[in-house]
């Protein structure tokens, strides 16, 4: 992992970054407390089979103890908590009780799991598929409320904002909140950034940030690709006091050192100075 300096350490302090835990178990959290990183952990089903609870409290014992700001990211992989299907649902409740197990262990600060809508799939079903969908997800909320946790919902086929609103908004009252990943509304959507931050506003929790030219999911460094960054900064200038969980997604270690002087030199609030 490239050496974070000034004045990225800064911004370092004030973001998540993301990892998969199996990677955090293997020698990155070392460099995660080196760096002074704040970790992004993904949770997949494999590791969720493997380890217990038990075996994951030392990982958080760590961060705790270095004053680490941790927060999660579920398992997704063919997870369908709107299955039709009451074999699929029961499957995927098992894995969000797994997952709601280890963030007791972690006392995480948010928790993101994806929406999982998909219109190509799920249209033709679409008030079933959300009635379903949103008990799984109002269950898991509370769940994670009592870790301390709040549960984010993540867009990635969606194909903009409009697509997301009802669950959303079902799921308001029960504290949850969505995560606005910017590259998949470029890779995968067909609204422009601006407008999933419009009509989702008040909703958005938590941002996963990085960048692609739109051909494809390529969690690129921030700057390198055709996103709308100066418009999505403009938009956090005015989340000043209310500001969502930002979460850099670099799929390369050489693309987080670009990525935190990117925000360095465009950091959109004022409580730490990123440009000295």
């Amino acid at each position: 992992m490239p050496p974070i300096m000034e004045p990225s350490a800064n911004v370092a302090s004030q973001v998540q970054v993301n990892v998969p835990l199996a990677m955090l178990m293997n020698g990155y959290l070392e460099q995660f407390l080196a760096h002074g990183l704040n970790p992004e952990i993904g949770l997949d089903a494999t590791v969720l089979e493997r380890y217990s609870p038990a075996e994951l409290r030392p990982i958080a014992d760590t961060l705790r103890r270095h004053g680490r700001r941790v927060t999660l990211h579920g398992p997704f992989v063919d997870l369908a908590p709107g299955s039709r299907d009451p074999l699929i649902r029961e499957a995927t409740q098992r894995r969000l009780d797994q997952l709601a197990a280890a963030a007791h262990v972690f006392r995480p600060l948010s928790v993101v799991c994806h929406a999982g809508y998909d219109w190509r799939r799920h249209a033709y079903f679409r008030d079933e598929w959300l009635a379903a969908t949103a008990s799984a997800w109002r269950w898991l909320a509370h769940r994670l409320a009592d870790a301390g946790a709040r549960l984010m919902l993540e867009n990635v086929y969606e194909r903009g904002p409009r697509e997301a609103l009802p669950l959303i908004t079902e799921l308001a009252g029960d504290g949850v909140k969505w995560c606005l990943d910017i590259g998949h509304a470029m890779a995968f959507g067909e609204s422009p950034v601006a407008e999933w931050l419009a009509v989702l506003d008040s909703h958005i929790g938590q941002m996963h940030l990085h960048d692609n030219d739109g051909n494809a999911d390529d969690h690129l460094e921030l700057g390198a690709g055709a996103i709308d960054l100066d418009g999505v900064l403009r938009y956090l200038e005015t989340r000043s006091t209310d500001r969502p969980v930002l979460t850099l997604e670099p799929h390369r270690e050489a693309d987080l050192a670009p990525s935190l002087d990117y925000l360095a030199s465009h950091w959109p609030w004022p409580n730490i100075n990123c440009a000295e």
